[in-house]
C-alpha cells in the first residue's frame, strides 16, 4: 500500500477556533467540515496529479495553489503523484521538469515523488476482483463501434454482445490480454454499471486498453494500461488521500469515481471540484502548447512567450508573483476568464519591491559633453532602489562621452516632449545637467553625436541656483559600457480568445508577429559584467529585464520581463470611480 514511501503524519492539530478561520472559501469549508466531524479521522492529505506529457502552465499553478495550500494552511501532508498510466505521450523529462517546476513554486511534497505507475499491479488485481464480482468484462468491440453502442446525451446505449461473458470467461481473457497475446486495441476490460445511464460516463466505461509500448518506469512488464476514470481514485485511496480535488471537468466523472471505490469496498476520499483557469491572450490546452513547440511557432516549452511555469521563470517572473496571482484569483465553482493583465500587475507589483535599478540603453546615440576634460572619469553614487534604501548603492562610472536613448532627443519637439532638444538643458540622472549645443550626422543624414555642454556645479542633478530642469535622462559612459543584446517579449496572441476563430480556420492565426523582437548593439552599465542567469533587474526607465540561460561572460542577453506601466491598474481605477 505504499506505505514505505508516505510520510502519515498528516493529522490535523488545529481547535475549531482557529478552523473556522481557515473557513475561506467553498473547498476549505468542507475540509474544516470533515476535520470537525472526524470523517478521516481528522487528518487532511491532497495530491497534485500531472500526466508527464508536457510541461506545467499557469494552470496548473493555480491547481497546485489550491491543492498544495491547503493542505499547508490545514498542517497536513501534500503528495506530489505522475499520472503516468499513458506510455504513448510520457517522457522522463516532462517528470523531471514538473518536479523542479513544483519545488520552484515553494510546495513541499517531502522527499518522495509518486508515481501512478507503480500501483499497476494492485490496480490490476482490483480490475480481477471487479471481474470476478460480476462487474467488469472483456469487450471485443473496436473503439469506433464501443462509440456507437454508446449511444447520445438524448438516445440511451446499448450493451455490448459480450456483455454477459461469464466471470470465468472474462478472467481468462484478461489475464491473456496482460500476457500480450492479442493484438493492440483488439480488446478493452470495461466496467458494467448501465448503458442507459443518463450520465454517459458510467455507461460501462473502458478500465483497460492494450497498448504495446513501453513505460517510461515500468518498461516492457506492462501491455495493458489503466484508463484515468479507473485509476483516478484507486491512487487516491493507495496514498489515503482525504480531499481529491479536481477541476469542474471532472464533476461528470465523480459518481463514477465513487462507484469504482464502493464496489472495492476500500478506502474512499471525497472529491471536490473547481474552477480551473482561463485567462485572455492565452492558450492553456496542453495539446495546443505541444503544438506551438513542434510547430516551431516558439523557441520550446521554456520560451517566454509561453504560459509554461518554465518561460515564465525563463522570462524572470518570480515564484512569488505566480503564488501571489493564483492567491488572488481565488477559488470558485463558475469558470470565469482572467484578464493577463492581472497576471502582469502581479509580476510587476513583486519585481517592483525586490529588484535593483539599473541603467541600459537599447537603442544608443553618443553625447559628447565638449567642455568635460577628455580622459576624466568619475564615479557617481547611485542608489540600487531608490525606495528601498537597505540594498545600498553602487559607484557608476561617468565620462565625457555617454549613450543615451535615441528617442531621448528631438530636433523639433512636440509639446511637452521634456527630453533634451535645441535650446533645452535635462538632467543626466545623478550625473549633471546638460544643455543641447549642436549634433553630427552621417552620410545618410542620421545623427550618431550629440554634442552639449555641462553646468559642472551641478554634480548629482542639482542645479546651484536651484533653477527648474524638467526632463531627466538615464545614460550609460562610452568607454565603460557592456554590449548586450535584449530579447523584447510581447503577448503570444493578438486576440484576446485566441481559439475564437471562424470555422475552417486555427488558434495559430491570432499569432502576434511581434511578440519577439531581438536587439543587439544596447549597452548596459559596467556593474552587470557578472550578473548570472536569472538575474532580475529593473532597466530604469524601461522596464524589468533578467539574465537569459543563453548569456555568457562574452554575450550578455536580457529578456524582457515585462514593461513598466500598469495597464490592470489603470482597469482598477477606472471601476472604482
Amino acid at each position: 500500500m505504499n506505505d514505505e514511501k508516505l510520510d502519515w503524519n498528516d493529522r490535523v492539530t488545529l481547535d475549531d477556533a482557529e478552523l473556522d478561520e481557515l473557513a475561506t472559501d467553498f473547498i476549505r469549508s468542507a475540509v474544516v467540515d470533515d476535520v470537525k466531524s472526524g470523517r478521516f479521522d481528522r487528518r487532511v492529505r491532497t495530491r497534485f496529479p500531472p500526466e508527464p506529457n508536457g510541461y506545467l502552465h499557469i494552470g496548473h499553478a493555480k491547481a497546485l495553489s489550491i491543492d498544495a495550500g491547503i493542505a499547508y494552511d490545514f498542517g497536513g501532508k501534500f503528495n506530489l503523484r505522475f499520472d503516468d498510466t499513458n506510455p504513448v505521450k510520457e517522457e522522463e523529462e516532462y517528470v523531471e521538469k514538473i518536479v523542479d517546476d513544483v519545488r520552484w513554486l515553494g510546495w513541499d511534497f517531502g522527499d518522495t515523488v509518486l508515481f501512478g505507475s507503480d500501483y499497476f499491479e494492485q490496480m490490476y488485481e482490483w480490475a480481477e476482483q471487479l471481474i470476478e464480482q460480476g462487474q467488469a468484462y472483456v469487450d471485443d468491440l473496436s473503439p469506433e463501434e464501443i462509440r456507437e453502442y454508446r449511444g447520445t446525451l438524448t438516445e440511451s446505449g446499448k450493451n455490448s454482445p459480450y456483455r454477459d461473458r461469464s466471470a470465468p470467461e472474462n478472467l481468462d481473457l484478461f489475464r491473456r490480454m496482460r500476457a500480450g497475446e492479442f493484438p493492440e486495441a483488439s480488446r478493452v476490460l470495461r466496467a458494467k454499471i448501465d448503458m442507459a445511464s443518463p450520465n454517459l460516463n458510467l455507461r460501462d466505461p473502458v478500465m483497460y486498453r492494450i497498448l504495446h509500448e513501453p513505460h517510461h518506469r515500468q518498461g516492457d512488464t506492462w501491455c495493458i494500461y489503466p484508463m484515468y476514470d479507473w485509476a483516478h481514485g484507486l491512487e487516491d485511496a493507495i496514498e489515503r488521500v482525504t480531499h481529491s480535488l479536481c477541476d469542474l471537468g471532472y464533476r461528470d466523472h465523480r459518481p463514477l469515481y465513487d462507484w469504482f471505490l464502493d464496489q472495492l469496498g476500500i478506502y474512499h476520499p471525497r472529491q471536490i471540484e473547481f474552477a480551473r483557469l482561463f485567462m485572455t491572450y492565452t492558450v492553456l490546452s496542453k495539446r495546443k502548447l505541444l503544438q506551438l513547440v513542434e510547430g516551431g511557432y516558439v523557441a520550446g516549452w521554456d520560451d517566454p512567450r509561453m504560459p509554461t511555469l518554465a518561460g515564465m521563470r525563463r522570462r524572470g517572473y518570480t515564484a512569488e508573483a505566480i503564488n501571489g496571482f493564483c492567491a488572488g484569483i481565488g477559488v470558485s465553482t463558475a469558470n470565469s476568464v482572467v484578464d493577463v493583465a492581472f497576471l502582469e500587475h502581479s509580476v510587476r507589483d513583486d519585481l517592483n519591491t525586490r529588484v535593483p535599478r539599473v541603467m541600459s540603453i537599447l537603442d544608443p546615440v553618443k553625447i559628447v559633453i565638449d567642455d568635460y576634460p577628455e580622459d576624466k572619469v568619475e564615479w557617481m553614487e547611485v542608489s540600487n532602489h531608490p525606495q528601498r534604501p537597505e540594498m545600498g548603492t553602487r559607484e557608476v562610472p561617468f565620462s565625457r562621452e555617454i549613450y543615451i536613448e535615441r528617442d531621448d532627443f528631438m530636433e523639433d519637439p512636440p509639446r511637452k516632449y521634456y527630453r533634451l532638444a535645441p535650446g533645452r538643458e535635462v538632467r543626466l540622472m545623478n550625473a549633471y545637467l546638460v544643455t543641447y549645443k549642436d549634433v553630427v550626422r552621417d552620410h545618410n543624414g542620421a545623427i550618431v553625436e550629440i554634442h552639449c555642454t555641462h553646468d559642472p556645479d551641478s554634480r548629482g542633478g542639482q542645479a546651484p541656483d536651484g533653477r527648474k530642469v524638467r526632463g531627466t535622462l538615464h545614460w550609460v559612459s562610452v568607454p565603460h559600457a557592456l554590449d548586450a543584446e535584449v530579447r523584447l517579449y510581447d503577448r503570444l496572441f493578438m486576440q484576446e480568445d485566441p481559439e475564437d476563430v471562424a470555422e475552417g480556420h486555427t488558434f495559430f492565426e491570432s499569432l502576434n508577429p511581434a511578440s519577439l523582437e531581438v536587439r543587439t548593439g544596447c549597452k548596459v552599465e559596467s556593474s552587470l559584467q557578472d550578473a548570472e542567469p536569472g538575474y532580475r533587474c529593473q532597466f530604469m526607465r524601461i522596464g524589468y529585464f533578467c539574465v537569459d540561460p543563453d548569456t555568457d561572460r562574452a554575450h550578455l542577453i536580457f529578456n524582457r520581463t515585462i514593461e513598466l506601466r500598469d495597464t490592470w491598474a489603470k482597469i482598477q481605477k477606472k471601476l472604482s470611480r
